[in-house]
């Protein structure tokens, strides 16, 4: 027993070594920060390796910016907002497919074809002036994703429209899939520990520069169209999380004495107008989590719940207008992670 134990020793010297080698190695690699701009916003990296990635990162983000870009007239849904047909990249599939799923899990609050209602009401990439109810009467009829279809063309997925009104938008759902496609890059770099959030859409793994879970803050729904205040409502832990937030405080626009917001509900075709301010999502992807905070916003509080019912694998914090005073809801498996 002894002479076992005796041979024993110098492999668990070595694995002790070699733990506390690695450990170290971990702590003198440094943390680098990338920022820069995309998707008509900025985008902030954190992530701890010997190397700078920021060209090959902003390489990553111009493969989606090439496919979802609405101001890109080459872009893929361009040619097709254009042509009415694309034959589709492996990536864009992932995304409508994804697109597909949120709405058909949200009763159709999720559609990207809701394009011309967002320009006719002055939110998209064309201003126009006020609809009229006949107008927006119109636009109903070529809103919906039924009114799109796969068709294989020689062995090629091609997206084709029915009717030559539709147009796709992927805005909700296009900055948390370029935060997902980011973090795949790290990671099959080996990089562990990192912070990809662009326009507030975030993905973390690991830990922060201060050894400790990453904290996300999410802010206040106060009126904001300049995009200046930066005042938190809570600050939450999240680590190998996606988070993303959607709410009316910062594109929206008053006309008559009205508020008029950007997040349009597909079925009415008008800007929403319930208590729901501020929708934020945790999920295990963000464009997963990006398209759904777009539809709790379209549903409303009691809507969203329902679909939460549905769907444990999500988390949500809420901030609602409760008779003129902000209140605050979030689910329960959300508590553990409120850091303040």
């Amino acid at each position: 027993m002894n002479k076992k134990l005796f041979w024993q020793i110098p492999f668990l010297l070595l694995l002790i070594i070699g733990t506390f080698l690695i450990i170290r190695q971990q702590r003198n690699t440094p943390y680098r920060h990338n920022t820069g701009f995309v998707f008509g916003t900025v985008y902030n990296v954190t992530y701890q390796n010997d190397e700078d990635l920021q060209k090959e990162i902003e390489s990553e983000l111009k493969k989606v910016n090439d496919e979802f870009s609405m101001f890109d007239k080459q872009s893929s849904v361009s040619v097709f907002n254009r042509t009415g047909r694309l034959a589709m990249s492996g990536m864009f599939k992932e995304v409508y497919d994804l697109a597909q799923t949120v709405d058909k899990e949200t009763d159709g609050a999720f559609d990207i074809t809701v394009a011309p209602l967002v320009n006719a009401w002055g939110f998209g990439f064309k201003n126009q002036q006020m609809p009229t109810q006949k107008d927006v009467d119109l636009l109903r009829q070529n809103i919906g994703m039924n009114l799109l279809a796969i068709q294989n063309s020689n062995g090629q997925e091609v997206l084709a429209r029915k009717k030559p009104g539709v147009m796709l938008d992927f805005g909700a759902i296009a900055k948390g899939f370029g935060s997902d496609v980011v973090a795949r890059f790290l990671r099959a770099k080996g990089i562990k520990n990192f912070m990809v959030e662009i326009g507030g859409e975030v993905v973390t793994s690991g830990i922060s520069q201060k050894r400790l879970p990453w904290k996300i803050g999410v802010t206040k729904p106060t009126d904001d169209s300049l995009n200046t205040s930066n005042e938190l409502q809570t600050v939450l832990n999240v680590t190998d999380k996606a988070m993303a937030t959607s709410g009316n405080y910062r594109n929206f626009y008053y006309k008559g004495g009205k508020k008029y917001a950007h997040t349009i509900d597909p079925k009415t075709g008008y800007p929403v107008q319930h208590s729901l301010l501020s929708a934020t999502v945790l999920a295990q992807n963000c464009a997963t989590a990006d398209a759904y905070a777009t539809s709790f916003m379209v549903l409303g509080i009691e809507g969203a719940k329902k679909v939460l019912d549905r769907h444990p694998e999500l988390m949500a914090y809420f901030i609602y207008d409760d008779n003129g005073k902000w209140s605050v809801w979030y689910s329960p498996s959300l508590q553990n992670k409120i850091a303040q």
